[in-house]
């Protein structure tokens, strides 16, 4: 978490253009089947494991200093870091009313924090004249952190196709924290959280919408994982 808040903020004072990808094993396994997705993971300027599965996976192949960086996490840490030089956050995703609950919210927590503005986005695509003005409305906000806050893989591709055109921010892709931080869903308690069953908590906080995610997905990377482990243990050595 340090190193990923140190990149955004070192990113946000030169005010150099990056996205940000908090990546799930679901994200990762939705990306082998979608090389344009892929690619936009290869793009980034950060991408960070939002689960345990992913950090022990790193852990066991040589990365020791591998931690977790959840969305809802960074942007906490991120709002902590800026206060003190007034960095400038803007939000943009979430469902009408989500965004102004977690902007009260915020703010109760962080004082100092400076928020310039946000935008919930309707269902449908916008039509190119409505993003063009919602760029505008960004960029005249002049917002160092654009806080996205869609569902994957929307939320990747916005970033893609609006990384520099708002101008000297760092876009990052935070999905359901907008929900966290509302209070609209709660997260699993800690332990849970630490011993890599958060996604059990969720599945029981969201059957019908998550149930195919969890209970398929998982197994197709534990599979996947696996059998890339066994091809790397006997790969021969140079």
């Amino acid at each position: 978490m340090d190193v990923a808040v140190r990149t955004v903020m070192l990113w946000t004072k030169k005010r150099q253009a990056e996205y940000v990808c908090v990546r799930d094993v679901h994200g990762v396994m939705r990306s082998l089947r979608d090389p344009e997705l892929l690619e936009i993971h290869h793009n980034a300027g950060m991408v960070t494991p939002d689960g345990m599965p992913l950090v022990w996976l790193s852990k066991l192949r040589s990365e020791p200093k591998s931690g977790r960086v959840c969305g809802s996490e960074l942007l906490d840490a991120v709002c902590r870091a800026g206060e003190a030089v007034g960095l400038r956050h803007y939000f943009y995703g979430g469902k009408p009313g989500i965004p102004e609950t977690m902007i009260q919210k915020l703010r109760a927590k962080y004082p100092r924090m400076h928020i310039v503005g946000f935008y919930s986005p309707p269902f449908r695509s916008l039509t190119d004249e409505e993003d063009s003005a919602v760029v505008d409305h960004i960029n005249k906000s002049n917002a160092q952190v654009v806080w996205v806050g869609l569902s994957t893989p929307k939320q990747e591709f916005w970033m893609r196709d609006h990384v520099g055109r708002i101008e000297g921010a760092t876009l990052i892709g935070i999905g359901a924290a907008f929900d966290f931080h509302s209070g609209v869903i709660v997260r699993a308690p800690k332990w849970l959280q630490n011993s890599g069953l958060e996604w059990l908590h969720r599945l029981f906080s969201e059957p019908r919408r998550l149930w195919r995610r969890y209970l398929v997905v998982i197994p197709w990377f534990l599979v996947n994982a696996t059998r890339e482990q066994i091809g790397l243990f006997f790969k021969p050595k140079v």
